[in-house]
């Protein structure tokens, strides 16, 4: 009996063992880098490991949740164009302010500098990407001053950029995308010191989306010459004395550091943003909606130290555009220069006032909430990389540039030397697919055909756009040149046409300087031709948030 109970304590003692050496092993597989899925030590990363986001230079993070988007007082235009709906917006980062003078001549002397105006190819680039300086002429008033000075004069460096149109607003975006990911792969020694500044010139860029999918061909094909191999070189062996092969030449979306991309923000971002309703928070709910992006129903600040004081840049009546000279008013007359009224409950200025601004959204009068309550956004157009011959992407050069003529007659290319060539997605994407099918859907449900109070089912599309009986029929300008090269302009005078609205006019929000102060509720929305300009809007950039909504774990007791 003796015995039996000796072999029992001794089968559950080495069973004992036999479990902690397992944990042990676990234990060890998993903290030297071991996957949970295969076992197998991968690239030498701790299993599981994962690296938050950083955000990119000038923005801010918005943490991501749900509003009512759209308008629920005052709607004395009666227009009917922003009904509340319930929306959720994932997190995002903004620009802290809207993008200035400084930051757009930034993007003027690059262009300048690597695409010469003097140059035949490229004559037209700098041209295209330049603000529209006209914009502060008025047939009854002097402004002059700002014609010849808003954009350039350093008086006017810290003050928002005006006379950008919202394709230039675009191309700006990915312009700083690239510039952005250029340091970053720079400081990470991934390219050599000042390759930046160095090696450019109009065909040897660098395109963010070129060096992820094709990164010798970055640079004009001299990225081989200006990539910096993480391990100097061969190295030898301490075991073998066998020279091994160079790794991590160069970075991909996997490292962790390349940033998505700089883009505008889209109509429910920058509502929920301006918003900021996190400020009048208690628990998981919202006390109210904000009349403007600060809290109260007033225009003028009731803190003690700045009480009085207008809280945003706006006109204030007829003929009020800055107050009483030496009484508290808003500082100013024209714009102003960013920061100087308190920021929002997300630390972002002046989105009241100022300078109104661009976002992503061609411009529907519904918010169609019952197609979508996530991360809602009309104007998607999917496209893809083209493919050469060779079976390679497509690399733009000076001579394959693409540029268009917009209806006020102005080229802007559409395209960079360095940059994928882009074609619309096809049936290889779209086919038995559930939730999309094409690759423009900015007239998904509203729109389109099957839309239209005119639709009649079996009709072929030909004769319904024959008879002209379409929802949106706006004006179609003409620009075309002739054999000699001499630019024909073609202005749509017909008396039939029954909208401005049409698939090239974009959503602007926020009041201006030039507004009163009805527009500058967050949820007011207006359009306007997105290949015009003006000199009360401008615009700011946003970027996705990558990985967890927030950095902080939320319990329901805060």
């Amino acid at each position: 009996m003796k015995v039996v109970k000796n072999n029992v304590l001794h089968f559950v003692l080495s069973l004992s063992l036999v479990v902690v050496g397992f944990s042990s092993c676990s234990k060890k597989s998993s903290s030297s880098g071991a996957s949970r899925a295969t076992g197998w030590n991968v690239s030498g990363k701790k299993a599981g490991s994962s690296k938050v986001q950083t955000a990119g230079p000038g923005l801010v993070f918005v943490e991501g949740g749900t509003f009512t988007m759209g308008k629920v007082q005052d709607d004395v235009m009666h227009d009917w164009n922003n009904t509340p709906t319930q929306q959720h917006v994932q997190s995002f980062y903004m620009d802290e302010t809207e993008v200035t003078n400084f930051m757009y001549l930034e993007y003027l002397d690059w262009v300048k500098k690597v695409f010469p105006p003097t140059e035949e190819s490229y004559k037209h680039i700098y041209t295209g990407v330049s603000p529209d300086t006209l914009v502060w002429r008025n047939r009854l008033g002097y402004n002059e001053t700002m014609t010849n000075n808003y954009l350039r004069h350093p008086a006017y460096a810290n003050y928002p950029v005006v006379g950008v149109n919202w394709i230039q607003a675009v191309e700006f975006s990915k312009w700083r995308t690239d510039r952005v990911n250029e340091a970053i792969l720079e400081k990470n020694g991934y390219l050599k010191k000042n390759a930046k500044t160095d090696e450019v010139d109009g065909e040897s860029l660098f395109s963010t989306e070129t060096y992820i999918n094709s990164p010798s061909s970055t640079y004009g094909g001299k990225n081989e010459e200006i990539a910096l191999k993480k391990d100097k070189g061969r190295k030898v062996s301490s075991k073998s004395k066998t020279p091994t092969t160079a790794t991590n030449v160069y970075a991909q979306r996997s490292s962790g550091i390349i940033l998505p991309e700089y883009r505008l923000p889209t109509e429910a971002e920058w509502e929920y943003a301006a918003a900021a309703d996190v400020g009048q928070r208690e628990y998981n709910i919202y006390k109210g909606q904000k009349k403007y992006p600060w809290s109260g129903s007033y225009t003028r600040s009731g803190k003690r130290q700045t009480k009085g004081d207008q809280l945003a840049n706006f006109k204030q009546g007829n003929g009020d555009y800055g107050g009483i000279a030496g009484w508290s008013d808003d500082g100013a007359d024209i714009t102003n220069a960013v920061k100087q009224y308190p920021a929002n409950d997300f630390g972002l200025y002046d989105m009241a006032g100022n300078v109104a601004e661009w976002v992503a959204d061609v411009y529907r009068p519904i918010v169609d909430n019952e197609a979508n309550d996530f991360n809602y956004f009309r104007g998607n157009m999917y496209t893809k990389n083209k493919i050469g011959e060779d079976g390679k992407v497509a690399i733009v050069t000076k001579e394959t540039i693409k540029y268009d003529t917009l209806s006020n007659g102005k080229i802007i290319s559409r395209n960079f030397p360095g940059q994928i060539a882009q074609v619309p997605v096809d049936e290889q994407e779209t086919y038995l697919r559930q939730n999309f099918d094409k690759s423009n859907n900015i007239n998904y449900r509203d729109g389109d055909k099957q839309s239209s109070i005119y639709y009649n089912f079996g009709a072929s599309e030909s004769a319904e756009t024959k008879d002209g009986k379409k929802m949106y029929n706006s004006p179609k300008h003409n620009v075309t040149t002739d054999s000699l090269g001499k630019m024909q302009r073609k202005y749509d005078k017909s008396s039939k046409r029954t909208t401005l609205v049409n698939d090239e006019v974009r959503v602007y929000k926020g009041g201006s300087w030039r507004d009163r102060a009805y527009w500058l509720d967050p949820a007011q929305r207006r359009y306007f031709p997105q290949d015009m300009a003006t000199d009360f809007i401008g615009f700011r950039c946003a970027m996705s948030r990558v990985g967890p909504k927030s950095d902080k774990k939320k319990s329901a007791r805060n």
